[in-house]
């Protein structure tokens, strides 16, 4: 099949990444978010990414006019009718994203394919929810989404060769390089990395080193550009945190049962960059 029309469900970063992504690559966006307002602020954001990429020579201004001509911003739903392929990035959570492919796959035409951007989730559940499992799949940008150069694509049980190869198409044509995976939680990156940063956070418990020289050890001894707990706080404790506990209910491995710190952090508001502070301070200048 075809993909010409890209309907992103999600008015977070990732969203406004990937509609940016997309549109870039010459694709239609029909972008989404509950309220006008919301989904007009996602594509205002849009005009500045775009504004800062000319002032920096990565863009000219036609080419930024011509991106922006292809995103259209809305709050209904029925909007996403016409999409060849609708993406959602809404709320890590099972529940509102099996209401939301229900609501999908009443909406969109017999040839759409719905996909989710879930890190962790098992896209089967959400294929379930569906009469047409055979066009659901998982694909998986990773944040930001300009400038990260993967996509997984999940490919669940009932999900058919033409979905998976469509979407592979898709995320090559915005750039990205794919890789296939099957539909278990985590995938590849969040299985691998989320115990790693999982220890991390026992080893400091447990007060085996401090936060600074467990961050300088795996910059310093493995290359890594950021330590595991300076990325926990980037992507966010509570998101994190998330991800470990669907890694534990699913293997049921003691090395994926979450740290304590990191439950208690997150019981305290202590979310990372997002709140101010985790296992670092950002109120200060």
């Amino acid at each position: 099949m075809t993909i010409k029309r890209v309907g992103v469900i999600g008015s977070g970063i990732m969203g406004s990444g990937v509609a940016e992504v997309a549109a870039k690559a010459g694709f239609e966006v029909v972008l989404r978010s509950r309220a006008q307002a919301s989904a007009d602020a996602m594509v205002a954001g849009l005009e500045k990414s775009l504004a800062k990429q000319v002032d920096r020579g990565k863009l000219d201004d036609v080419e930024r006019t011509a991106v922006l001509g292809r995103v259209r911003a809305v709050s209904d739903l029925g909007e996403l009718a016409e999409c060849d392929l609708v993406l959602e990035s809404i709320v890590e959570e099972m529940p509102p994203k099996i209401e939301l492919f229900a609501q999908l796959d009443r909406i969109c035409g017999e040839g759409a394919i719905l996909a989710t951007n879930t890190s962790t989730l098992s896209v089967a559940e959400m294929a379930a929810a569906t009469s047409r499992p055979d066009k659901v799949c998982g694909i998986h940008f990773f944040n930001p989404a300009p400038a990260m150069a993967l996509v997984e694509v999940v490919r669940a049980p009932t999900s058919s060769d033409e979905t998976i190869a469509a979407a592979r198409v898709f995320a090559e044509t915005c750039g990205k390089t794919a890789v296939d995976v099957r539909d278990q939680a985590g995938f590849i990156v969040n299985a691998l990395l989320f115990p790693y940063l999982n220890n991390a956070v026992k080893l400091l418990a447990d007060e085996v080193a401090t936060r600074d020289d467990i961050d300088a050890a795996m910059k310093g001894g493995c290359n890594f550009p950021m330590g595991p707990l300076e990325l926990l706080d980037l992507v966010g404790l509570d998101t994190s945190l998330s991800i470990i506990e669907a890694l534990h209910a699913e293997f049921q491995d003691p090395n994926y049962e979450p740290s304590p710190m990191l439950v208690g952090l997150v019981k305290d508001g202590k979310l990372g960059r997002k709140s101010g502070a985790g296992f670092y301070d950002y109120t200060k200048k």
